[in-house]
């Protein structure tokens, strides 16, 4: 398919880059910073703006935001990679589970967990929003699959988390990364966790790494009847990530299993 989104000559599977306008944003604001302080230190500027606070103010905004923009393009790159492995193996496989991977974008938890498989299978379920993924598309996903070798254990699925196209008990395993939060009304993600409680086999595990809203997905799973619901993540990663942009990324990890019959 040599017009489809994720095609290249590369073996190399490509995850995309995440929140592509916000990384876009933060350079901007980055740039805009630094050379407000570098115009006014120079002499550039009269009035209010020449003043040494906002020169500062404009020094700060741009460093931080271009400290984020260069984190979350490694994270993009380089730490979602390493993160994956992390996540999975909060999971104790045993090489036959039906695995489903909510908001799976271009794959990176939906192929991480069928190359732990032997004879089950994985299945994606995504909407393809382009501003939460560069190269958003099913295509994309199924090339990296391919080029991870995991092409038939994999099936994509274009649908709703809100409204899953799916029947009850289907899987042994639901995993998420990072894309519940992209669903902004808190109706919306508790009907997210609703639907995943009510596809999930008795005795199935649930695996979510998010950067929002993790305690409202814990609260809500308990509420749909799951079980050992437990907050995971980094408490350091948390608390230096919320000082950092002051309060909107509290990234966290929360675990749960359907009682057995």
């Amino acid at each position: 398919m040599p017009n489809s989104p994720g095609s290249s000559t590369s073996n190399k599977p490509d995850y995309g880059i995440d929140a592509p306008g916000v990384v876009r944003n933060l350079f901007i604001a980055a740039v805009g910073g630094l050379t407000l302080y570098l115009t006014a230190r120079f002499g550039l500027w009269s009035g209010a703006i020449a003043h040494v606070g906002i020169s500062y103010a404009g020094l700060w905004a741009g460093l931080g935001s271009g400290i984020m923009g260069s984190w979350m393009l490694y994270d993009s790159k380089i730490g979602k990679l390493r993160e994956r492995e992390k996540l999975l193996d909060l999971v104790p496989w045993r090489g036959d589970e039906s695995v489903l991977d909510v908001g799976c974008g271009r794959g990176l938890l939906l192929i991480g967990a069928a190359r732990r498989l032997k004879t089950g299978k994985a299945a994606g379920l995504d909407l393809w929003q382009a501003e939460d993924l560069t190269g958003n598309h099913p295509d994309a996903t199924r090339e990296n699959a391919r080029r991870e070798g995991v092409a038939d254990r994999v099936d994509v699925t274009s649908g709703d988390m809100r409204k899953m196209p799916f029947p009850d008990a289907s899987f042994d395993i639901v995993v998420s990364n990072v894309a519940i939060h992209n669903v902004y009304e808190r109706e919306g993600r508790e009907m997210t966790m609703r639907e995943i409680a009510r596809v999930l086999k008795p005795g199935g595990r649930v695996v979510i790494h998010d950067i929002r809203h993790v305690g409202q997905y814990a609260s809500a799973l308990a509420t749909h009847g799951l079980i050992d619901v437990n907050r995971v993540g980094s408490k350091l990663l948390q608390i230096a990530l919320g000082l950092i942009t002051f309060g909107s990324l509290r990234p966290d990890i929360v675990t749960a299993r359907r009682p057995a019959v």
